[in-house]
């Protein structure tokens, strides 16, 4: 059986963020890059709902 693959639009979709081409590259241009030492979902642009999500799919390992 094959995995779904999700894309950038869904991720950002999922975090409730807009999730066109446009957003996403000026979202990134915002928060880049992330000091080495800090994990994604621990970056403080997050709200609390978000880094909870995105902590819950990195320990499901989640694509």
């Amino acid at each position: 059986m094959q995995q779904p693959v999700h894309d950038l639009p869904a991720l950002f979709k999922q975090l409730g963020l807009a999730n066109e081409p446009a957003a996403i590259e000026a979202f990134i241009r915002r928060h880049a890059p992330l000091p080495d030492n800090c994990r994604l979902a621990d970056a403080p642009f997050w709200s609390p709902v978000q880094a909870a999500f995105l902590r819950e799919e990195i320990l499901e390992d989640a694509d």
